[in-house]
């Protein structure tokens, strides 16, 4: 897929990894939607990239429905979808207290893998209805999980599991859409230099990266958005979880 004029999405586009992703579409020459909870910060990035901004919270099936018809709209379609909207918490199964609490479990699911496959469906249907480019695609889809998903950290069974629903979601889902001639894969990051780890102090920041084989740092976000780039340019990645993490393997703590 050629990224130069097409129209993309790009889910929890505000911050962190999907902003890295967008802006680097853009410079890409693709026309870029931003959907994101956030709607403030989503339109001010949007004016930066010359793009549209939709606020959408993705466990909303009317708001990510408007945002994926918005941009359809506004870019005359869709053909790549980077869906990048997650949150963490950290609770042991059992603790001081007694057991786990079920909301919390139940939040981190529900945002973090219903609502990627509430932007997966819509994006998909909205592909559907492009025609096949020159290399007989209507459309890509890149998912967000996390090296959590395989070697989850103790107090992370919510985020471990809404991760690995998505490692598990990507196969199923590229082989549905496969008739449509739309590819879905998904990237696990690892330690990434986001705004979620920007509230901690430099040298825990700086132990986190030592942690890491090679290159011994926090991942930048441009480098999610640079694989993400090249999932949507090489046809034959497809029904894949790549790992980018440097060689990391998270011990149990």
């Amino acid at each position: 897929m050629e990224l130069e004029g097409i129209g993309a999405l790009v889910s929890g586009g505000a911050s962190g990894l999907g902003a890295a992703t967008a802006r680097l579409l853009t410079e890409k020459g693709a026309r870029v939607a931003i959907a994101d909870r956030e709607g403030d910060k989503a339109r001010e990035l949007a004016e930066e990239l010359g793009g549209v901004a939709f606020t959408a919270d993705v466990t909303n099936e009317d708001e990510v429905k408007a945002a994926v018809d918005g941009a359809v709209e506004a870019l005359g379609g869709i053909r790549f979808a980077v869906s990048c909207a997650g949150i963490g918490w950290a609770e042991r199964t059992v603790g001081r207290n007694g057991p786990a609490q079920l909301q919390p479990f139940e939040t981190v699911i529900r945002v973090n893998l219903i609502g990627m496959f509430n932007v997966l469906r819509f994006a998909a249907a909205a592909m559907a209805q492009n025609e096949p480019d020159a290399g007989g695609e209507r459309g890509a889809i890149v998912m967000t999980a996390s090296i959590a998903a395989f070697d989850g950290q103790i107090g992370q069974t919510a985020y471990s599991a809404s991760k690995g629903g998505i490692v598990g979601l990507t196969l199923p889902a590229a082989r549905d859409l496969a008739r449509n001639q739309i590819r879905v894969c998904t990237i696990a990051p690892g330690t990434f230099d986001t705004p979620l780890l920007a509230a901690l102090p430099q040298e825990a920041r700086d132990e986190l990266g030592r942690q890491i084989p090679h290159p011994s740092r926090l991942g930048d976000p441009k480098e999610f958005g640079a694989l993400a780039c090249h999932i949507a340019q090489n046809p034959m990645l497809n029904g894949e979880t790549i790992r980018l993490d440097g060689a990391l393997r998270m011990p149990p703590r």
